[in-house]
């Protein structure tokens, strides 16, 4: 089996392989925690596995994407010492089959190469990629399958979080879908700021996007909001959850 492990700032998310070549079977996600040892992470994981009926032991492959350089050094000795395994990172290096003319290549985060390499892969280019995590991020690529780059904007709940914290009433909500667009208490103007904001943000990055690629670019969603918020925008035509997953997958089979 291959286990693919995606380290986002919020959640852990991790994906199960029958093995390097096939299709996903499992998905799970765990908080993030920087304060978390090796063997908490381990015991969680581990838990995961036996409830849901997956023999560690037959786990042959670990490849992970982190974008939490702190804790890539517990989740390196928590492979060698509880799957005897040397965990495999995804790097701009190993991904060296993706094109990226970057201005600092080293810059460009773990998850959004993976994001990349799987819609082209997928899809083909151009194409642009959403991912609706902690950070959204917009990636571009191009016909030849060069990565040219894109845009990065805060998530929704980095917003929530910072009226939240900066303002002496307003208080901390969960984003969701507003009942009216005029809201009717606090908590609703909230809501129905942060919703409709965010996707006159997404609807406008994207469309100046598409000015330097070509107007047929394939656009694809993926990362944990990435279903409430697209509903309003009919420029996205593919919603892929485990799209991460699938970049390390590919990455570490074209290394392997």
């Amino acid at each position: 089996m291959f286990l693919a492990i995606d380290i986002g700032n919020t959640n852990i998310t991790l994906g199960l392989y029958n093995n390097v070549q096939s299709e996903i079977i499992k998905i799970w996600r765990i908080a993030t925690s920087k304060k978390k040892t090796v063997d908490e992470y381990a015991i969680t994981i581990l838990d995961i596995l036996h409830y849901s009926g997956i023999d560690e032991k037959k786990i042959e492959d670990i490849a992970i994407a982190s974008v939490v350089p702190s804790i890539d050094s517990v989740f390196s000795e928590l492979t060698e010492s509880y799957f005897n395994k040397k965990a495999f990172f995804v790097t701009i290096k190993n991904a060296s089959d993706f094109k990226i003319p970057y201005g600092n290549p080293d810059d460009v985060g773990a998850d959004r190469i993976a994001d990349a390499v799987a819609v082209y892969k997928l899809f083909g280019g151009p194409a642009i990629v959403i991912d609706f995590g902690t950070a959204t991020t917009f990636d571009c690529i191009d016909s030849d399958g060069t990565y040219l780059g894109g845009a990065i904007a805060p998530g929704p709940e980095i917003s929530a979080q910072s009226l939240a914290q900066r303002t002496a009433k307003l208080p901390q909500v969960n984003i969701a879908l507003p009942k009216n667009v005029i809201g009717r208490s606090t908590v609703e103007c909230i809501q129905s700021g942060l919703y409709y904001g965010y996707i006159g943000l997404v609807k406008e990055i994207i469309s100046r996007l598409k000015e330097n690629l070509k107007p047929n670019a394939h656009i694809i969603a993926t990362g944990g909001l990435a279903t409430l918020i697209v509903k309003e925008i009919s420029e996205i035509k593919h919603i892929i959850p485990e799209l991460t997953l699938e970049g390390i997958r590919i990455i570490y089979q074209n290394k392997k």
